[in-house]
Order: structure tokens, then C-alpha cells, then sequence
């Protein structure tokens, strides 16, 4: 075997081995992301959370690329970051940390893994695609029959008021994940997309502390908790900055099947953390609806990918 060949398959296998890492490390941190935002807003306010967690993020990545030479973007461009910020940091991001305060974070995460679903029917409904097979067909039913059996399941539990306005809010910012997902696929801009992401946080952090300020409540920086702290710092640095790059690498040496595998796994790690540490809710039936609920998610994407 002449070295050369032997030194590239060796660099080969390393690369994929990062790359299973990387996947391991995105699923594991984006996971985690859930049950840290449940401990942030023990302290402090959600929106509050929401709205200082995507400044701190946004000026990192807007800083980073103006270092690089990056230029400012122009009015047109914008306005439409303003618009996407709106349904991906706004209402998505910051509607299912507001949820929070209401629903466990297991069911969260959940509700917020059904958005291909969400995608598919907009597509159906709102732009006329017919292109979608049976099983996509089937595989809705099946995320909408999981999670109903999960909700059915919850009803039964003794959680606060405000359990049905949680639910709203999760399935709302659920549904703006999916918008902005079309929108973002249907409109392109001529803008590096993480400088692009980097702006939609910094502008949705002002949206959010405006909104935040209306209905009040907001505490005296001062007066957040250390662990408020620390849990923000964990959201900027793992969830946004470090799982992104993480994710990135996986998209980049992974089969696109097998990179989105974190999907999948990001609400089992929250219903298992969720009922560790803070005791959540779990029953046989949540599993089984869960378990239904992202296999339908699966059936989508699979038949999408198919029709692709």
C-alpha cells in the first residue's frame, strides 16, 4: 500500500470520527439548551433571558465579522433581516423560552421538534405544492397523533395554571420556526448567513426588550441570580456559538440523513434532564406519544428528502 494512500485514508477516518463528535456534541448541547433555559428563568423573567442571551450573541457575531472587513447591511437587506429576526429570534426563540415559565421542558423541546411537519403543511396549504407523497401524508398524522397523546397525557398532571397558554406559546413560536424556515429557503440574500444570524439576534434583542418592557416586569440586572447568569452564558457559548459550529462540521462530512439525527435526539436528552432535575411529569404514555411524534417528524423528512 504506498504511504500516500495510507496517510489519506488515516486523515479520512479521523475526519469522520470528528465529525460523529461533532454530531454527538450538537445533539447533547442543543438537548441541553431546554432544561438550561428552565433553570435561567427560575430567576429572572424569560423574555428577559430571551432578549439579553441574543444581544450577548448577536454582538459576538456581528463583532466578529466587522473584524473580518465584512461591510454593514444595506436598507433592503435590513428590513429583511428585521423580518426574519421577527419569526426565527422573536417570536420563535423567544415565545418557546417564554413557555417555559408554564410547560416542562421535555414537552417543549417536543413540540418544537414537530416544525418539518409545520413546513410540509404550508407548503400543501399556502403554496400549492402537491409534490408530497402519502408518507409525508402519513408521517403528519402520526407527529399530530404523538403529540396528542402526549397533551392528552399532561392534562392529567397537576401543573400550574397557565398550562394551556404554554402550550399556545409553544406551538406558536413552533409554527414561526416554520415560517421563517420557508421564507428563508424562498428568499436569498446576498450576505454571509451567520453575519446575516448574527443581525437578526442583535435586532430581535431589541423587539424583545421592547415587548419585554410593555408588559413588565424586568428585573434590575443586579438583581439576577448567579445562576441566571451562568445559565446565559451556557445558552450563548454551547447552544448558539459552540453547537453551531459543531453542527456545521456534521452537515459538512455527514450525510444530510445523518446529520440531522440531533433532531431526533435533542427531546429525549430534554424529557430525560427535564424529569431529573426538575421532576417533570413522564408516564409510559408520553414516551409512546413522543416516541410516535418523532417517528412522524422522521417519516416527513425521509419522504421529502425522497421527493428532493
Amino acid at each position: 500500500m504506498p504511504l500516500s494512500y495510507a496517510i489519506g485514508k488515516q486523515k479520512y477516518t479521523a475526519t469522520k470520527v470528528n465529525a460523529y463528535l461533532a454530531l454527538c456534541a450538537t445533539s447533547l448541547l442543543w438537548g441541553t439548551t431546554w432544561v438550561v433555559m428552565k433553570l435561567g428563568i427560575q430567576g429572572m423573567p424569560a423574555l428577559q433571558l430571551a432578549y439579553i442571551r441574543q444581544f450577548i450573541g448577536g454582538v459576538v457575531l456581528v463583532s466578529f465579522f466587522l473584524f473580518k472587513g465584512q461591510s454593514l447591511p444595506t436598507r433592503k437587506q435590513l428590513l429583511q433581516l428585521c423580518i426574519f429576526s421577527l419569526f426565527t429570534f422573536v417570536f420563535a426563540n423567544g415565545f418557546s423560552t417564554w413557555s417555559l415559565q408554564y410547560i416542562p421542558s421535555g414537552l417543549g423541546s417536543l413540540i418544537g421538534a414537530l416544525y418539518p411537519l409545520i413546513v410540509a403543511l404550508i407548503e400543501f396549504f399556502y403554496f400549492k405544492n402537491k409534490g408530497l407523497n402519502w408518507r409525508a401524508f402519513v408521517g403528519i398524522f402520526l407527529g399530530i397523533a404523538g403529540i396528542s397523546l402526549v397533551l392528552y397525557d399532561h392534562l392529567f398532571a397537576a401543573y400550574p395554571p397557565g398550562f394551556v397558554f404554554g402550550i399556545g406559546l409553544a406551538l406558536f413560536a413552533t409554527t414561526s420556526w416554520s415560517i421563517s424556515t420557508v421564507m428563508i429557503a424562498r428568499n436569498t440574500m446576498p450576505i454571509n448567513p451567520y453575519y446575516g444570524m448574527g443581525w437578526q439576534m442583535l435586532l430581535s434583542s431589541v423587539f424583545i426588550y421592547f415587548f419585554s418592557f410593555i408588559k413588565g416586569g424586568n428585573l434590575p440586572l443586579a438583581a439576577v441570580p448567579i445562576t441566571s447568569w451562568l445559565a446565559i452564558a451556557y445558552l450563548v457559548t454551547m447552544g448558539s456559538l459552540l453547537a453551531m459550529a459543531a453542527f456545521i462540521y456534521s452537515m459538512k462530512y455527514l450525510p444530510a440523513a445523518v446529520a440531522t439525527l440531533y433532531a431526533y435526539i435533542n427531546p429525549i436528552i430534554a424529557i430525560i434532564l427535564g424529569t431529573y432535575f426538575f421532576g417533570e411529569h413522564i408516564t409510559l404514555k408520553i414516551i409512546i406519544g413522543a416516541a410516535i411524534a418523532l417517528a412522524g417528524v422522521y417519516t416527513v423528512n425521509v419522504s421529502i428528502r425522497k421527493k428532493s
